[in-house]
């Protein structure tokens, strides 16, 4: 995968904020695995607040729904920035 994380993905939402891709979402996941060790599809969803059940809940469909077509929230995608290590990306 030779996805890159754009930019405009990384800014304030009233900043011009673009929503980032299914391949930039996933891109993201493989960063914080890396540096990690491990973070699933589920384990992303339980640490944005998705509901779910054990192992294959809503949240991880929405969250494998978000890799697949986009769509994640501003709120959601910020939460997994920072994890990545990309810092507090909702303030200038």
């Amino acid at each position: 995968m030779n996805t890159e994380i754009r930019i405009e993905t990384l800014r304030p939402f009233n900043d011009g904020w673009e929503p980032p891709t299914g391949e930039e979402i996933k891109h993201l996941l493989n960063i914080i695995k890396q540096s990690t060790g491990t973070f699933t599809g589920v384990d992303a969803a339980q640490y944005i607040g998705l509901p779910s059940q054990q192992g294959r809940g809503k949240g991880s469909r929405t969250f494998r729904r978000w890799c697949s077509e986009g769509g994640i929230s501003y709120a959601a995608w910020a939460l997994l920035c920072y994890k990545a290590g990309f810092g507090i990306i909702w303030e200038k």
